[in-house]
């Protein structure tokens, strides 16, 4: 722990030690007094051990519930209840009990549009009061507990009063992020059936206006589900209204009451679907519930990021992803933080963009990507530099492993020289971080250090023994945890498969780690072929799948390569269909019709023409192969391949 002779941060030649007065006042070290543990290690000890117990203090501690639960865990592997008998809703928790308690003029919310000038903020009885409106509404429009709304919208706050107002009434949000492309878009209301659509006319990247709701409505054509399409006016463009299905979000709003009851749920009713890079071409709906939502969001959001009623709280990820869902909305809404929320990009105007809104507002906990950091590290330290940061006191990262030059940079230039980084690993289907350090630990950059209290983690061989320090191995979780995932939506076949058949009754994470001498676990990314693009995970079959609708295209592989700021690059490999020619022409437009029908996030970096690719003998690619024959790196089993002649053809890139 820190230095106990000076409230100085203490780095040796493997730690960074926490300052005595972070230490002392945080929230982890308060519970820990309380409980009589002396040490991080006791405590995480008999968290581990005493699992269950734990979450029921937890759940006592940050959720108030409509109906007390009789037995916190009913657990039948692989499916989990968890508080038994309980009735709530996050809603209640995020806005309800703050609009009627002395945070009602808190705010919740300060929005930073990307245009300079464009911020609105908004209380948490500002907040309670539009959700209400909303959810009337969608009742008024025949939406049920049950039924799902999808929301295809960017980062403003109508985004999160969707989402609260759908849960207020046990309706199922389906978030879909706003840089999807129409197709991507329709694969994902095709599986869910919603009845409603919430959208807008566009929005704002770097300056430009970005038209939404001509995607939305190419998304929609023909989806006989819904019923409604609602538009937000964010920027202003003109637009087509499809008579009697779309209505403006202001015109839907009208009339409705600022008040609306919250409908008691039980703890496993779904709250959300949020579709995750699948490995088959097709993305997974990833089911949640109310229950743990309730808990686990707002007890790491407090733990981890040390979260006080004076902070200003900013996550820079997007609502679309699972960070957004748990770190953005629900996890600081039930704390009753104030957050800042920013719609645009981070160099625009300029790459002081993000430091002038940490100066503006004060903001004292930031939450971001390495990606993001690597950019900032290319522009150089005096974009930091040029403004007041004092107010940072802790930082948080997300989406991938995070570089320790990163870890050392932005701890210099951002973080005051002193503010420590919470480097925290955990999946869409995890719901909430796993493994991530507290304020009282020692950190080691680029280690997210170890399995927070009540998850129990292991690093494990392909036969599920532990390993070895300094070797890898599977992630994986021996015990439930209340925000993991409930089912994959219509494919429960899945869910036992993918999650739970490997290491039966054990979550499969699908990532790889190593544990080091101190028992520090260093996340080493996806063990499948899944890829990380600017701290997005996107699967590789899908970026196949939509390469392959081209045209000219016969058959795809696809990898990653290497790329120091956005983690990974996309690398298409094609084989052309016979009598096609490949040439420059042709490269760019497979890597805008890529682009086209996943989004700007999936365009390709590199499209490489070959005869042909390494195939299993079910004419799958074999990736892992195709990479390290692409990367110059060795290739040694080549066994599985049944057209071994292929290799050859995949050139260096």
């Amino acid at each position: 722990m820190a230095d106990e002779k000076s409230n100085k941060a203490v780095q040796t030649a493997d730690f960074y030690y926490p300052t005595r007065d972070l230490v002392e006042n945080s929230n982890v070290m308060q519970w820990m007094k309380k409980k009589g543990l002396k040490t991080e290690a006791e405590m995480r000890a008999w968290c581990s051990e005493n699992y269950v117990a734990f979450w029921d203090e937890m759940a006592n501690t940050y959720a108030d519930w409509f109906e007390p639960y009789k037995s916190v865990l009913d657990w039948k592997a692989p499916y989990a209840k968890w508080f038994v008998g309980a009735k709530c809703n996050v809603a209640y928790n995020a806005v309800d009990r703050h609009a009627k308690s002395w945070r009602r003029n808190k705010v919740a919310y300060i929005f930073v549009g990307e245009p300079v000038g464009d911020v609105r903020e908004i209380t948490y009885y500002q907040l309670y009061r539009e959700a209400n409106q909303l959810a009337n509404a969608l009742k008024a429009e025949g939406v049920k507990k049950g039924d799902k709304v999808a929301i295809y919208l960017p980062m403003i706050p109508e985004l999160p009063v969707a989402m609260l107002a759908c849960a207020k009434i046990g309706a199922v949000h389906v978030v879909v992020f706003s840089g999807f492309s129409a197709v991507a878009v329709r694969d994902r209301l095709e599986d869910c059936q919603p009845k409603v659509l919430i959208t807008c006319d566009g929005s704002y990247r770097r300056g430009k206006p970005i038209l939404t709701k001509g995607q939305a409505d190419e998304a929609v054509e023909g989806l006989s589900s819904i019923g409604k399409v609602v538009v937000v006016k964010r920027n202003k463009q003109e637009i087509p209204m499809k008579e009697g299905r779309d209505i403006w979000y202001d015109d839907f709003l009208k009339g409705q009451s600022g008040s609306c009851e919250t409908l008691p749920m039980d703890p496993e009713d779904p709250l959300f679907i949020l579709y995750t890079a699948g490995t088959a071409g097709k993305p997974r709906g990833v089911v949640h519930a109310h229950g743990g939502f309730c808990v686990s969001p707002a007890f790491t959001t407090s733990w981890v990021f040390d979260i006080k009623d004076t902070d200003v709280y900013w996550s820079t990820a997007d609502i679309g992803w699972i960070t957004g869902h748990s770190y953005i909305a629900y996890g600081p809404l039930c704390l009753g933080a104030t957050s800042v929320m920013y719609e645009g990009s981070p160099d625009y105007p300029d790459f002081g963009r993000w430091f002038q809104i940490i100066e503006d507002y004060g903001v004292s906990v930031i939450y971001t990507a390495p990606t993001a950091i690597r950019m900032f590290m290319n522009e150089g330290p005096e974009w930091p530099q040029k403004y007041d940061l004092s107010t940072v006191r802790l930082m948080g990262s997300v989406g991938e492993a995070m570089n320790p030059d990163a870890f050392v940079w932005w701890r210099q230039y951002v973080g005051n020289g002193f503010a420590p980084i919470m480097d925290t690993w955990f999946q869409s289907e995890t719901g909430s971080q796993v493994i991530a350090p507290l304020p009282i630990t020692p950190l080691k950059p680029g280690s997210p250090s170890f399995p927070l209290p009540g998850y129990n983690v292991e690093v494990v061989d392909d036969a599920g023994k532990p390993v070895a320090a300094g070797t890898s191995g599977n992630i994986i979780m021996t015990e439930p945890w209340p925000s993991m995932l409930r089912s994959i939506y219509n494919d429960p076949d899945k869910y036992q498969e993918t999650y739970w058949s490997t290491f039966p009754g054990k979550y499969l994470s699908g990532d790889k780690a190593r544990v080091d001498e101190d028992g520090y676990i260093w996340a080493l990314g996806r063990a499948d072929d899944v890829l990380k693009v600017a701290g997005h995970r996107i699967s590789n079959a899908e970026v196949e799948a939509s390469a392959e609708k081209h045209p000219a295209i016969a058959a795809a592989a696809v990898v990653g390569k290497p790329d120091r700021v956005k983690g990974e690059n996309i690398v298409v490999f094609a084989v052309l269909k016979e009598g096609v020619n490949g040439d420059a022409a042709l490269q760019k437009d497979i890597k805008n019709f890529v682009r086209k029908t996943l989004g700007p996030i999936a365009i390709p970096s590199d499209v490489v023409f070959v005869p042909d690719f390494p195939k299993n003998k079910a004419g799958k690619p074999l990736r892992p192969l195709i990479k390290a024959k692409a990367l110059g790196e060795a290739v040694t089993d080549t066994s599985a391949v049944a057209n071994p002649k292929s290799i050859e053809s995949i050139p260096r890139i």
